[in-house]
C-alpha cells in the first residue's frame, strides 16, 4: 500500500473515530497533566534506538527530552513504528511526533508541522561492487524500503520497474541489507553507514541521493497554543545551538545552515 493511501485511510479513521475520543490536549492540558507524550520510532538509528543499557537513545530522543525539560513536564515516549507515527498522534496516543518525520503535502493534510528543526536525505545504498549511479539503474532490481517512509514513496513513483520490498520499521530494513536478504536499500545516509558498520563484509556505501526533506515536529490540527510554543522552542534551540549539538553528536554532521537560518 502506498503512502498516499495509508494517509487517506489514517485521516478517514481519525475522522470517524473523533466522536469516541476524549478532547485533544493542547498546551494547557499538557502542562496540567505534567507530562507530554511524544511518538518516536526507536528502530531508526541514529534518530531513535534502544542502547546497550536498554534505554531510549538517539537525536530524536534527546530532542524530545530537551523539549519536555524546557516545557517543565515529564516525557513519555510512545514507541511508534515508521508507519504508526501519524496514526498514534491522530488517535490521541501521543501529543507530538519527533521522529525524523519529513514535511510533505500529503502529511500536511493530516497533521500540522512546526517550523523545520532539521533535514533528512533519502539515499540509495548498496555494496560497492554493485554498479548503481541513478534511479534508472533500479529497474528490475529488488530494493528494501521502510513502509510509509519518504523513500517508499520516491522509489514507488520514480522506479516503477523496481521490485520494492517493504519492511515495517527501519531496523528490519537494516537487517535485510546487512544479512544479504536484499542488496539495495533506500534509507538515510547515516543508516547506510550503520549497515556498513554492522556487516563490514557487505561493504555498503551511499550510491546516490534521492531527495532531501525538511524535518519538523508534528501535532494534531487546530492546536494554536501548542504550535506557537513548539515553534518558539525550535527557533530558540536552533539559535542557541542545542539542537545542532544533539544532531552533531549522533549524525556526525551539523544541521544544514539553511534550516538554522530559516528559523531566525
Amino acid at each position: 500500500m502506498n503512502t498516499s493511501r495509508i494517509l487517506r485511510r489514517t485521516v478517514l479513521a481519525a475522522t470517524l473515530g473523533a466522536l469516541c475520543l476524549p478532547a485533544m490536549a493542547d498546551l494547557a492540558d499538557i502542562k496540567a497533566a505534567g507530562k507530554i507524550r511524544i511518538a518516536i520510532d526507536l528502530s531508526a538509528p541514529f534518530y531513535g534506538y534502544v542502547d546497550d543499557k536498554v534505554n531510549p537513545a538517539g537525536s530524536d530522543v534527546e530532542a524530545a527530552q530537551l523539549l519536555a525539560k524546557d516545557l517543565g513536564v515529564q516525557l513519555e515516549i510512545v514507541n511508534s513504528t515508521n508507519s504508526a507515527r501519524i496514526p498514534n498522534l491522530l488517535s490521541n496516543k501521543a501529543d507530538l511526533i519527533i521522529s525524523s518525520l519529513s514535511i510533505t503535502p500529503e502529511r500536511q493534510k493530516a497533521v500540522d508541522f512546526s517550523v523545520p528543526y532539521g533535514a533528512i536525505q533519502a539515499a540509495v545504498g548498496a555494496p560497492k561492487s554493485l554498479k548503481i549511479t541513478g534511479i534508472d539503474d533500479l529497474a528490475g532490481k529488488t530494493i528494501a524500503v521502510t513502509r510509509g517512509g519518504p523513500q517508499d514513496k520516491i522509489v514507488t513513483e520514480r522506479a516503477p520497474q523496481a521490485k520494492v520490498v517493504r519492511f515495517d520499521d527501519e531496523a528490519a530494513s537494516i537487517t535485510a541489507a546487512a544479512s544479504g536478504q536484499t542488496d539495495i536499500v533506500a534509507i538515510t545516509p547515516p543508516i547506510i553507514a550503520a549497515i556498513a558498520k554492522r556487516a563490514p563484509a557487505r561493504d555498503f556505501e551511499v550510491k546516490f541521493i534521492l531527495q532531501s526533506y525538511q524535518l519538523a515536529v508534528a501535532m494534531r490540527k487546530n492546536q494554536p497554543e501548542l504550535m506557537n510554543w513548539v515553534n518558539g522552542w525550535v527557533k530558540t534551540n536552533l539559535s542557541n545551538g542545542k539542537l545542532n549539538a544533539i544532531h552533531l553528536k549522533h549524525a556526525g554532521v551539523p544541521i544544514p545552515k539553511e534550516i538554522v537560518d530559516g528559523a531566525k
